[in-house]
């Protein structure tokens, strides 16, 4: 059998937002190695926020190693980053866009060496398709962290986050965590073993990363638990570690920016049929035909600060007019309880029901998107949304139309799908819900901010 590509997937499909729509997918399938609760989800999202949690994230995304002469430039051609002041031992926020300034992806990239970088961003197949078309002296090496993939990975990587995070660690290494700064990271001794301990985290409270052989997984693991026993700890199940973004504000940039743009047919060529993009799935009330309407750009995302225009590097022009001719922002949303309160009660009453939330994290597909209303305009799309413990009630990030985005303005989110090919919504009526803006995050970041990723 010939190898088919989404370039070919897409040859054989009317409606590229239909097929994403008709995509089945359950977003806890992205930890199937990871249980979706160790206890239950509620005490581990309070956890997070009060005492401390342990997050597996070594089957999470794929991460990417690499190694050559050319690597910087690879990466500055293809990120908005200035790569000029990026150090041996300090990470980096990169973000990647494609010719028409849309966001291809973004994550967080280490410098292990001077030719050496490793990271887990979300955009690993534009970089490496351009790492094996193109021009450079790079080797790169695919961390089989996803389930995805044949194989164990090759690397565990811990997040260890809360208030009592310190009362944790200490018992573990002697290394002073509370120097090392935030997207810097060091070798360590960790219980015993060498580590690589990173000053990041996907909450707003102090935490860490931990990198190391997955052989000592468990023993790493084991040793992390024990030592939280006296101290609150508690270990992430999938449902509770997938509410941590919409805290701490950030989205998984989608649907990818590809599926239309002529100029990405080599890239469309370059991916299976099977590949990440192509089984991509939306689901939400804003409905467009066309396809486009659902990218997103660095800009509303809030990463202008990171785009060095000095540099020369895919959609430069593009995400300059984006920056001068700024139309949205990224917020978050506070939907109000009351109304979430009939959604449920809609289901025990006679007449129409609403549309189901199964919390904490309310999402079947990849890239929910709501539409957002004021005065009957639309004037969003709310995306991401999880109950959230500190705030009693649901919370969207949402890019929001600027006049709208001052905190404490009144939105409304429109719930529930229109007509959908998926057999996997329920039938339903939809309802608006009242929501309230707050800034993103909404919670105050208290992770180490000593540099600036």
């Amino acid at each position: 059998m010939s190898h088919q590509t989404l370039e070919d997937l897409l040859g054989s499909v009317d409606d590229t937002v239909e097929m994403l729509r008709r995509n089945g997918h359950d977003y806890t399938d992205d930890f199937p190695v990871v249980p979706n609760e160790y206890t239950n989800w509620i005490d581990e999202q309070r956890a997070i926020m009060e005492t401390c949690a342990l997050g597996d994230l070594s089957h999470h995304m794929d991460a990417i190693h690499f190694e050559g002469p050319d690597v910087v430039d690879l990466l500055s051609d293809l990120c908005v980053n200035d790569f000029d002041d990026f150090e041996v031992g300090r990470a980096k926020q990169i973000v990647a866009c494609n010719p028409h300034g849309d966001i291809m992806g973004d994550g967080p990239l280490l410098r292990l060496g001077e030719e050496e970088f490793w990271g887990v961003p979300t955009c690993s197949d534009w970089i490496l398709y351009h790492a094996e078309t193109g021009d450079y002296d790079v080797e790169t090496d695919l961390d089989p962290l996803t389930p995805m993939q044949e194989g164990m990975p090759d690397t565990f990587i811990f997040q260890v986050q809360g208030p009592n995070t310190h009362d944790v660690l200490d018992q573990l290494t002697d290394a002073d965590l509370r120097d090392l700064g935030f997207y810097r990271f060091e070798e360590i001794e960790l219980a015993g073993r060498e580590v690589r301990a990173f000053g990041h985290g996907m909450n707003t409270e102090t935490g860490f990363e931990f990198h190391g052989p997955y052989e000592y997984a468990d023993e790493i693991r084991e040793a992390i638990v024990e030592a939280g026993e006296d101290h609150g700890l508690k270990q992430l199940g999938s449902r509770a570690y997938l509410t941590q973004s919409v805290r701490l504000g950030w989205i998984v940039p989608g649907p990818p920016p590809i599926y239309e743009y002529d100029d990405m047919q080599g890239f469309r060529e370059y991916l299976s049929s099977r590949s990440w993009e192509a089984t991509y799935s939306i689901e939400g009330s804003y409905d467009s035909d066309d396809i486009a309407d659902y990218y997103m750009d660095p800009v509303e995302l809030g990463y202008e600060n990171l785009i060095d225009f000095d540099g020369d590097f895919v959609g430069k022009e593009a995400l300059r007019e984006k920056v001068q001719n700024q139309q949205r922002k990224l917020v978050s949303l506070q939907w109000d309880a009351d109304d979430v309160v009939d959604v449920y009660a809609s289901r025990f009453r006679e007449g129409d029901s609403y549309k189901f939330m199964e919390l904490p994290r309310i999402a079947w597909a990849r890239a929910p998107c709501d539409e957002v209303r004021k005065d009957g305009e639309t004037v969003g799309i709310s995306h991401t949304r999880a109950y959230q413990h500190d705030v009693n009630t649901v919370v969207s990030l949402c890019r929001l139309d600027l006049e709208h985005a001052e905190p404490g303005t009144e939105v409304t989110v429109v719930w529930g799908e229109g007509d959908t090919p998926n057999p996997k919504v329920e039938k339903h009526v939809q309802t608006e819900l009242t929501a309230t803006v707050a800034p993103a995050p909404y919670a105050e970041d208290r992770r180490k901010e000593t540099q600036t990723a």
